[in-house]
């Protein structure tokens, strides 16, 4: 199992806690945000492939924003993918 603590850049959290077992998402967790969407996201993809999950978040943008935190998070999932 894997847990690793994200930080995260150019988003209004600070971190993204998650938690991974063979390649599926068990846990997510993140540190400021807006905590309506960031624990909607967390709870959408908790169950979910790793894989599936960087596929539907990754180019997600906030605003006027080149990231968003669901962006953040794909970012998060790669370097665990890439790590195991």
């Amino acid at each position: 199992m894997a847990n690793i603590r994200f930080s995260t850049r150019g988003t209004c959290s600070r971190a993204i806690n998650i938690e991974v077992e063979n390649g599926i998402v068990k846990h997510v967790e993140f540190e400021g945000g807006c905590s309506g969407n960031t624990q909607g996201v967390a709870r959408l993809v908790e169950g979910m492939k790793i894989d599936i999950a960087i596929d539907k978040l990754s180019g997600i943008k906030c605003g006027f924003k080149d990231t968003s935190c669901p962006d953040q998070l794909a970012k998060a999932l790669i370097k665990i993918r890439e790590e195991e």
